[in-house]
């Protein structure tokens, strides 16, 4: 990404995806909570796949929904799926954000990059990554969304357990169940959390109004976040509501669309809408923040050994 300093040395791939992963996860442990809230949301008020009994429990809110979880389920509930969590994002987001700035260079025909070759990378990163982690995603969801409480044993014991429960009752298959939605969701969330960020960072070095530092990334961070939950909203609520229901409740991702328009209106498309900002919002800034921080005293780390050797 743009805006290195004259004293900063341009980082390797292989450090820009290590550092990916390891903010990423930073990020992810930090917000999971949030994360698990909005999932809880936007399953709504019959969470699919589990007994009807647990309906009983209504979500108000994020904070409403974060203390329902912890009061009636244990605080550990809010880290459920969080080992799912970690994998998909050591698989997922260290090569959709370590990978961006090399794919953007290979689109890049000039000298400075262009809006249609950042939007080529995020696009292409994206869609690869969504391929490889979908497994990751589909375990996280179910585990996050099922309710240990008034019905028979949960369907899933851990995440182990879930990877072979799927692939058993549900056949390999099943493991990249919601793909299309995904890969839809996160070709937005990439190309707008990544572009933005790129775009706002830029604006704000060659303006002079920031240096190429922590304010900086905090601001193009929070903005980055906003725009990618406005876009990335309702095609991540019909991802969950597909990836967590039981076989044969939805025939398609358009059904299980139209089902939830038709039985719950248009707003359910924004179910879970504040949780995903403040989730997404709180993610993008710890994590392009550890991200940048990382990239920078791994090149620094590297270079002082260079020169003692």
């Amino acid at each position: 990404m743009v805006g290195h300093t004259a004293s900063d040395v341009p980082p390797t791939m292989a450090v820009k995806i290590f550092s990916a992963g390891v903010a990423a996860c930073v990020a992810d442990i930090i917000t999971f909570p949030l994360d698990t809230a909005k999932v809880r949301l936007q399953v709504g008020s019959a969470i699919q796949g589990e007994c009807l009994t647990s309906s009983a429990i209504r979500y108000k809110g994020v904070l409403g929904t974060i203390i329902t979880l912890a009061k009636t389920e244990g605080p550990v509930k809010l880290y459920s799926g969080l080992p799912a969590g970690l994998q998909r994002q050591i698989s997922f987001a260290s090569l959709r954000i370590g990978l961006y700035d090399t794919v953007q260079d290979f689109f890049t025909t000039g000298k400075e990059a262009s809006l249609g070759s950042k939007i080529s990378a995020g696009l292409t990163t994206g869609g690869v990554a969504v391929f490889i982690g979908q497994p990751t995603e589909v375990v996280k969801v179910r585990l996050q969304a099922q309710s240990h409480l008034h019905g028979p044993k949960p369907r899933y014991t851990g995440t182990y357990n879930a990877y072979r429960i799927i692939a058993t009752a549900e056949g390999l298959t099943g493991l990249w169940k919601g793909t299309t939605p995904n890969l839809t969701r996160n070709v937005i969330i990439n190309c707008t959390e990544l572009v933005t960020y790129d775009l706002m960072k830029e604006a704000l070095v060659k303006s002079r109004l920031l240096a190429d530092d922590v304010p900086c990334h905090f601001v193009s961070a929070v903005i980055a976040g906003f725009c990618t939950t406005v876009l990335s909203s309702p095609v991540d609520v019909v991802k969950t509501r597909f990836v967590n229901s039981s076989p044969g409740q939805y025939t398609s991702v358009p059904n299980c669309a139209m089902m939830m328009l038709t039985r719950e209106g248009p707003s359910a498309f924004l179910k879970g809408f504040v949780p995903s900002f403040l989730r997404l919002g709180s993610w993008n800034v710890i994590m392009f923040l550890c991200f940048e921080q990382l990239k920078r005293e791994l090149m620094k780390s590297r270079q002082t050994m260079d020169c003692a050797t």
